[in-house]
């Protein structure tokens, strides 16, 4: 009975660990993500297994993304921009409102490897 117990908890956790994580973010100015344009809109931004799938509508990107948990919960969504090579604002990270949840894009994802 006890292995059958511990089985059932290591199948949960295991799914659980693997389902991905839904967000929605606002993006508010035109920005890359990925080399690929975002233009100002409401996005979907699904994570499992250190990517990240962005959909806009009918738009689908998708990009390495590194998730952290900080130790209190952000206000607000805020998402932090830098200036690419091309000199085109690009998505570095997003701060998840209401949650501990911060997601790294770009060179931060492929310096921290």
């Amino acid at each position: 009975m006890v292995k059958k117990i511990l089985f059932t908890f290591a199948t949960i956790a295991m799914a659980a660990a693997s389902a991905a994580s839904t967000y929605r973010v606002t993006v508010y100015e035109p920005s890359y993500v990925n080399g690929t344009e975002l233009k100002p809109g409401d996005y979907k931004i699904e994570v499992k297994d250190n990517k990240a799938v962005i959909t806009h509508g009918k738009e689908t990107i998708e990009a390495p993304v590194k998730v952290e948990s900080v130790p209190a919960k952000f206000k607000a969504t805020t998402v932090r921009y830098s200036t690419g090579g091309n000199g085109k604002p690009a998505v570095d990270e997003i701060y998840l409102g209401g949650t501990t949840t911060k997601l790294i894009f770009g060179s931060a994802v492929s310096l921290s490897r």
